[in-house]
């Protein structure tokens, strides 16, 4: 007997018509439920806002996007925002100013005020304050970590409304993020291809790495200051982190660097000696008791009673 053969022809038929019968079983675009919506003074200080549906206030989850500082930005696709939706949590996506622009601190208190505008927002969209989530990749996830692990912000005092409202979150889950920029921390931990990648350099304005490191002692308070490691502390709240798994060190070159597992390996090993609450997830290298992947660990954070 011969073998059945498909034509190319009909199985471009066929993939077309699966790709037709998903459009159709997904909804048709899923539009913010407020876009743009300014948060600060500078252009780049928006977010976008999608409200889901549920008796009294929603839980919420916050993205912030990744790009190492330099780049990116907070647009979303379906498959980012509706599994959240469908569980009642709503969903916010942040931009905030780049490096090229503006150097640390502000894209990371950019991302700072935009919790403390989204908190004012919370009556009028309808969730809860207490139960805010962060999420991010690479420099969306070390600004996630900061803000989850710095003391809060808030400025009670303040003749400015939204920055009275707190910093603080619930939990964050992030990957690939940077636990420290500080190249006198993380060249020993990774290697000098860490410092070829222009995140270290560009955060604190300069344009060179070699410019960086001559002018260390310049840019050392910012560098230690926005170095989620060094303000964990055993009451902070919890903490998942995914990496991938390659472990070659010292790193591959700038990019394997810059996301390399050992920034998580260092977080987890402190966290576990402070008695943090801290998930590592790096496959075939680390897992979790608990929880096998982000969105699982988000949504018991945010749906908890």
């Amino acid at each position: 007997m011969k073998p059945f053969l498909i034509s190319s022809a009909l199985l471009l038929a066929v993939s077309a018509n699966i790709v037709a019968d998903e459009k159709k079983a997904r909804p048709a675009g899923l539009k913010p439920t407020h876009a743009d919506v300014s948060y600060g003074p500078d252009k780049m200080n928006v977010v976008d806002f999608w409200k889901a549906e549920g008796d009294g206030p929603r839980p919420l989850m916050v993205y912030i996007h990744g790009g190492g500082w330099i780049g990116g930005d907070k647009k979303r696709s379906p498959a980012n925002v509706q599994p959240f939706l469908d569980k009642g949590i709503s969903y916010a996506a942040v931009n905030y100013r780049l490096t090229g622009q503006a150097s640390l601190p502000a894209p990371v208190h950019d991302a700072a005020r935009a919790i403390q505008f989204l908190r004012s927002k919370a009556a009028e969209w309808n969730f809860r304050k207490d139960r805010i989530a962060l999420t991010g990749g690479s420099a969306g996830a070390c600004t996630s970590m900061w803000l989850l692990l710095h003391d809060d912000l808030a400025d009670p005092k303040s003749d400015d409304p939204v920055l009275r409202e707190s910093t603080r979150v619930t939990a964050a889950a992030v990957a690939g993020g940077q636990t420290s920029i500080d190249p006198k921390q993380i060249e020993p931990w990774l290697g000098p291809n860490v410092l070829k990648h222009n995140m270290i350099n560009m955060a604190v304005g300069e344009r060179t790495i070699e410019g960086a490191l001559k002018n260390y002692e310049k840019h050392r308070g910012l560098y230690v200051e926005f170095s989620p490691y060094n303000h964990l502390t055993k009451d902070d709240p919890p903490l998942l982190m995914t990496y991938g798994n390659n472990m070659k060190l010292p790193s591959e070159n700038a990019g394997h660097g810059i996301h390399h597992p050992v920034y998580g390996v260092k977080m987890k090993e402190k966290a576990d000696k402070l008695g943090h609450e801290c998930h590592l997830l790096i496959k075939g290298v680390s897992d979790s008791e608990d929880y096998t992947n982000t969105n699982e660990f988000l949504f018991d954070k945010l749906m908890a009673p």
